[in-house]
């Protein structure tokens, strides 16, 4: 008789569901508890211990960005429902209860933005609308923030943060990780920068499309950055996988990051980014 392989794994970093395990604001790391205030005047990162609490796109866009130099774009795009879709529940109906959650239109937020008074164009994920999937909409935010930074001269910063590519609108859906691509193809083709900088998680059709093809791409640390989750890997391979099996101290290890930034030091690392390659083209 064959042995049975215990594959009920998860990362302590996963997201646990809402409602059950510990409080949201509890650390996994140290077991510290913090109000929001507390959390939000260190940048959402644990000073006990060091662990990077998922960071909603306003704040992280208020950390990065110069005090009043961000001015949003598309934000009036909202996704439509091509397929009608319904699982448990209507796709729009799932539409509508993120956005009156987050209050955010998109998974995305994108806009002009200075950083230490270097001009850039930033896209950032939120992973708490509908686990920052990429549909339709996320595409073509994306995809004009490309074409914004070509037409300036100024190079994209994008931060990620997503689950994939959003099953609800499909083949759609998929369509976007080749358009991502070419947009960011075509703002090096016209002599711009694209530089990402991978929160916690980071998988599926988001990594395997525009996450990956930064002329520099850093992660937070601790961040889960893999196509599939560990879990679903263990389950498959039936082998036993590194305790950081996907982390971005792996993902450096192999050489698919240039480094790993803690949040603290990531506006100054960008600014030094855009110092070096925010000259334009020529």
């Amino acid at each position: 008789m064959s042995s049975r392989i215990d594959v009920s794994i998860e990362h302590k970093k996963a997201p646990e569901p809402e409602g059950r395990g510990r409080h949201p604001n509890t650390c996994p790391g140290c077991e510290s508890h913090y109000r929001d205030d507390e959390l939000d005047a260190n940048f959402w990162v644990c000073p006990q211990c060091g662990h990077h609490f998922p960071m909603r796109a306003p704040a992280r866009i208020a950390h990065l960005a110069d005090e009043g130099s961000f001015v949003e774009s598309a934000a009036e795009l909202r996704s439509e429902d091509p397929l009608s879709f319904f699982d448990l529940r209507p796709y729009t109906e799932r539409l509508s209860e993120a956005e009156m959650s987050t209050g955010l239109g998109e998974a995305m937020v994108t806009g002009q933005a200075a950083i230490e008074g270097r001009p850039c164009e930033l896209a950032v994920m939120d992973f708490a609308f509908m686990g920052g999937s990429m549909g339709s909409v996320v595409g073509e935010k994306l995809s004009r923030s490309c074409d914004a930074a070509a037409e300036r001269g100024v190079p994209v910063v994008a931060v990620t943060a997503s689950g994939g590519a959003r099953m609800q609108e499909g083949i759609l859906s998929l369509m976007q990780l080749p358009k991502t691509v070419c947009a960011v193809e075509d703002l090096h083709d016209a002599g711009g920068a694209f530089f990402t900088v991978m929160a916690h998680p980071t998988t599926a059709g988001v990594l395997a499309s525009f996450a990956s093809l930064g002329d520099v791409v850093v992660a937070e640390p601790g961040a889960l950055i893999a196509f599939t989750g560990p879990r679903v890997v263990q389950q498959t391979t039936r082998e036993k996988l590194p305790d950081d099996f996907g982390l971005s101290e792996q993902n450096l290890r192999f050489g698919h990051l240039d480094a790993i930034v803690p949040r603290h030091e990531l506006r100054p690392y960008l600014a030094r980014l855009l110092r070096l390659f925010g000259d334009g083209p020529g």
